[in-house]
């Protein structure tokens, strides 16, 4: 795991030299602390254009730690590479590239995609198991190639201007490179009010872009060219026996465990308690000599904390266990969360991702996680309301008006963050929306009304008719022959898995150089779920059917039937409590009121409501927090 950074160039002007490439990879230290390497090639075409490429990186030490130095090339150095990430099948593809006749220096995973590259061209990215995003260099060509893995686990930022293209694993390196404008996406910024993150493939910055995942593209003669190599089909659904795909989803899942068992460096994982972390602590255990190290995170809340759960799985597979209990003091941090971010991310739960990532790596290197689970069976509470709503959509028009109508509106919201009267009065709000409206409303930070109430004219003035919802319909529409379950859970893997999940474990992880590797997120696990029929994942209101039964040796009793808790920091609680006056510090702070993005008078309602407990604002209050102060620290220095 590691740090990329770079530019290719065709203009003598914008060409990237080494102390501005020694710039980008230094601010990515932090995700890859254990060496560093540069290459640079200055090129000339027929017509004496001068080009040129830079390609840096930063080391995090997992696979041949000895000799896996980077950039790497192959035996006459016509193609070399800048990687971050690690392909499983490595061995696989190694083996037959010598059977082939090429000749491997080192041991690493990083040697295979340069032969790979030589053999079958742009296609190789399509061979590869594993998270990855990487940047290629072909002198003969005098072509660059970005890629990014199927599902998004690894993130790739690039700025393409006339005469060069900028790429890197964070946005903070490519604003090392002069001339790069920091002006806020008017577009961007409104997404983010939406989903919580900014989804690809823009940024909070006009003119820097991520790809997207699955994605790769082409930069040659000034030119780019973006191109999907994988996409999941979302509508091959598979009438099979439930036995069958026990089999075949415990055989494999099994195997991506296996595969992410790979390191030279200590390992361990992630354990919640949940269902998803329990089977994969428990197939490490069955797979493992030595016992597994596990790590789990805790509220002083009771309604969050799920500590005592993963106490018992611990107990369960014999695991060496550490606990860490996040306190609001642990708001300290926040502006450096902010820093490692980049951009505005509204998810609260990279609080607590952030301190389970640093008490991990206090002891190993690597950790194993259980992300992915709820977007491949169902596993989500939200889930519930599209099953329900699926139903509400059946009954005759007289009942459909009365369960959509005024009387159950007027319902007090309860000023609790897990309130049911509150999750029962935003299910019939919605109920006469379409499904994808509504969905997208249940998500949202701030819904379509509510954004329209907080923008100042002036800010409002600078939206384009491109509405935020395009984003999670684009993939709505590619399930277009499933149910709706099917539909918004396999949409949340394309969407909110990862621009809002995967970054979430990247930044964090990495920010205290420590890798996370996701064996539910093997494409061959992906691709199994996504055919499973929604009867086999959902029934009576309740997910991951054929996950719980399929794995039922590995579940105790209690994390069988426990209901779903999720991540989540209890920020109703904090905002009228610990961080009451630094919320108000901030938020009413003269400074950002006139801003211009938001009106003050409904950023002074938000937080008057919620101090009152006439309503819960919390996630929406974070969100105005975490902009803010973002802006305060990238608008003005991206120093640390």
């Amino acid at each position: 795991m590691c740090g990329i950074a770079g530019a290719a160039w065709t203009n003598a002007e914008k060409a990237v030299d080494p102390t501005v490439l020694q710039r980008m990879i230094d601010i990515l230290r932090h995700r890859g602390p254990d060496g560093e390497g540069t290459y640079c090639d200055g090129l000339s075409t027929a017509q004496q254009l001068p080009r040129g490429v830079a390609l840096g990186h930063r080391r995090l030490a997992i696979i041949d730690v000895a000799c896996g130095q980077q950039p790497l090339s192959n035996e006459d150095g016509t193609v070399w590479v800048t990687f971050n990430g690690e392909i499983y099948n490595f061995g696989e593809l190694r083996q037959r590239l010598e059977s082939q006749g090429h000749q491997f220096r080192t041991h690493s995973d990083t040697e295979t995609l340069v032969h790979l590259y030589e053999e079958e061209g742009e296609n190789f990215i399509s061979r590869l198991n594993g998270m990855f995003a990487f940047a290629l260099w072909d002198t003969r060509r005098q072509q660059l190639l970005l890629a990014r893995d199927r599902l998004g686990k690894k993130p790739l930022v690039y700025a393409h201007e006339p005469g060069r293209l900028l790429f890197a694993s964070e946005l903070k390196a490519i604003l090392q490179a002069p001339g790069v404008p920091r002006e806020i996406d008017p577009v961007a910024l409104d997404e983010y009010l939406t989903y919580q993150y900014v989804p690809h493939p823009r940024t909070i910055f006009k003119g820097i872009k991520k790809l997207p995942p699955g994605h790769y593209a082409v930069y040659r003669d000034g030119q780019v060219t973006v191109r999907p190599y994988w996409q999941l089909d979302f509508n091959r659904e598979e009438d099979r026996p439930a036995e069958e795909y026990a089999h075949e989803l415990r055989e494999l899942l099994t195997s991506a465990v296996e595969k992410r068992l790979q390191s030279e460096v200590p390992l361990g994982a992630f354990l919640s308690g949940g269902v998803d972390s329990t089977i994969i602590v428990g197939l490490m255990a069955k797979l493992m000599r030595e016992p597994v190290r596990t790590f789990s995170i805790g509220f002083p809340v009771g309604e969050f904390d799920e500590t005592s759960y993963a106490r018992e799985a611990a107990q369960r597979f014999g695991t060496i266990h550490e606990e860490f209990q996040v306190r609001p003091d642990a708001i300290e941090i926040l502006p450096r969360l902010v820093w490692h971010f980049d951009e505005p991310f509204a998810d609260s739960s990279a609080l607590p991702t952030w301190y389970v990532s640093q008490l991990t790596r206090q002891h190993v290197t690597v950790a194993l996680t259980g992300d992915g689970g709820d977007e491949l069976f169902a596993g989500y509470d939200r889930y519930k309301a599209v099953w329900l709503g699926e139903r509400f959509d059946r009954l005759p028009a007289p009942l459909r008006w009365l369960g959509a109508g005024r009387f159950w509106q007027a319902i007090p919201s309860g000023a609790k963050q897990k309130c049911v009267r509150r999750r029962f009065k935003r299910f019939v709000e919605m109920l006469g929306r379409s499904p994808v409206d509504r969905y997208l409303e249940w998500i949202s930070i701030f819904g379509q009304s509510r954004r329209e109430e907080l923008y100042a004219d002036g800010f409002r003035s600078q939206l384009t008719n491109e509405e935020p919802i395009k984003f999670f319909a684009a993939a709505m529409d590619r399930c277009c022959r499933r149910d709706p379950i099917t539909a918004v859970s396999l949409g949340d893997l394309v969407t909110y898995l990862p621009c809002d999940l995967m970054t979430k474990v990247d930044i964090a992880s990495m920010a205290h150089s420590l890798e996370c590797r996701q064996p539910f997120l093997d494409y061959r696990v992906v691709e199994l779920a996504a055919r499973i029929p929604i009867a086999l994942k959902f029934r009576r209101g309740g997910g991951k059917r054929i996950l719980r039964e399929t794995f039922a040796d590995l579940l105790p009793e209690s994390i069988q039937r426990r209901p779903k808790m999720g991540f989540g920091v209890p920020l109703d609680h904090w905002f009228r409590q610990e961080l009451k006056s630094f919320a108000q510090e901030i938020l009413l702070d003269r400074g950002t009121l006139e801003r211009g993005y938001f009106r003050a008078e409904m950023v002074r309602r938000l937080y008057d409501e919620h101090q009152q407990g006439r309503f819960n604002h919390g996630y929406r209050l974070w969100a105005l927090l975490v902009f803010e102060l973002w802006q305060r620290q990238w608008l003005s220095s991206i120093s640390l």
